[in-house]
C-alpha cells in the first residue's frame, strides 16, 4: 500500500503549481492533504477512482484537511469529538478493515510561543484520541505535526530552541507520543540521515540552500513497524513550502 501526505499551504495555489501532475504520477492508494485553506465547493476537483473527504475550518482561508482514497473506508470521522478543537478542520480519521488512518494538521505554537498553552492541551487530547483508536486497530498517523523532534531534524537546532516547532515542550510531547507505542517511520528506517527536511521558509533562499525542518511525518503503531517497506521524502516536488512525504507498507 502506498500512502502520501502533503501540506499544500493552500490547495488552490498548489493546483497552479503542479499538484495534479504529482497526484497522478505518484498513484497513491490514499493521498492526505493538510492546510487546504478552502471549502470543498471552491474548486472542482475529481480524480477517477478516488473518493474524497474534507474537513474545512470555520474560518475561511485557514487550516483544513482532506483525504483522497481509492479504498473505500468502513467509516470516516472528523476532529477529536471535543468542542474546543472542533472548528479548525485539523483531523480526519478513516477506518479501514485492518487499521485506522489519521491525517492531522497540528496547531502551530506561533511566534514567541503565543499559542503554546493551547498546543499542549491539543497534544494531550490528540494523543489520548490516537491511543483510544489503537485499542481497536493499529493506527497510521500522517501529517504536518509542526515539530522537529530531534536536532538531526532541522538545520539550525542551536538557534531555534525557543522557536515554535522546536521548543522543549513540543519535542517532549512528540517523545511522549512515540513512547506510548508508536514509531516515526522515517527515523525507524533512516536513523542517521542528515539534511532530510520537509519544510523550508520562503525567505533567504532556504529551500535552495536546504536550510529546512522535518515536521511532516508518517507515524505507525509499533505492531506495524515490521510491515514498513519505505518512508520517503519527496524533496524535489515543489508547489508548497512543504514537500510531500510517503509511506509504503505491507498491509
Amino acid at each position: 500500500m502506498k500512502l502520501i501526505s502533503w501540506n499544500v499551504n493552500g490547495l488552490r495555489a498548489c493546483l497552479t503549481k503542479g499538484f495534479e501532475d504529482f497526484f497522478k504520477e505518484v498513484d497513491a492508494d490514499v493521498f492526505c492533504i493538510q492546510e487546504t485553506k478552502m471549502q470543498p465547493e471552491q474548486v472542482e476537483l475529481e480524480f477517477e477512482g478516488y473518493k474524497q473527504y474534507w474537513n474545512s475550518a470555520v474560518k475561511k482561508g485557514y487550516s483544513g484537511t482532506a483525504v483522497f482514497t481509492k479504498i473505500e473506508p468502513l467509516s470516516v470521522s472528523y476532529d477529536l469529538g471535543m468542542d474546543k478543537h472542533g472548528d479548525e478542520g485539523r483531523v480526519i480519521t478513516l477506518e479501514f478493515k485492518d487499521f485506522y488512518l489519521v491525517t492531522v494538521y497540528t496547531p502551530n505554537s506561533q511566534r514567541e510561543l503565543a499559542r503554546l498553552e493551547y498546543r499542549m492541551e491539543w497534544e494531550d487530547d490528540f494523543r489520548a484520541y490516537i491511543l483510544n483508536l489503537e485499542k481497536n486497530k493499529p493506527v497510521i498517523l500522517c501529517g504536518d505535526l509542526n515539530v522537529a523532534h530531534n536536532e538531526i531534524d532541522l538545520k539550525n537546532p542551536k538557534s531555534n530552541t525557543k522557536s515554535a516547532g522546536f521548543s522543549n515542550e513540543e519535542r517532549a510531547k512528540m517523545t511522549e507520543l512515540l513512547g506510548s507505542g508508536f514509531v516515526d517511520s522515517y527515523r525507524f528506517l533512516y536513523p542517521d540521515i542528515t539534511d532530510a527536511y520537509t519544510w523550508w521558509s520562503y525567505m533567504f533562499r532556504a529551500r535552495e540552500k536546504n536550510v529546512g525542518w522535518r515536521i511532516d511525518y508518517f507515524i505507525v503503531s509499533e505492531k506495524l513497524k515490521g510491515n514498513i517497506k519505505d518512508s520517503i521524502i519527496h524533496k524535489d516536488i515543489l508547489g508548497s513550502d512543504h514537500c510531500p512525504v510517503g509511506l509504503e507498507i505491507n498491509l
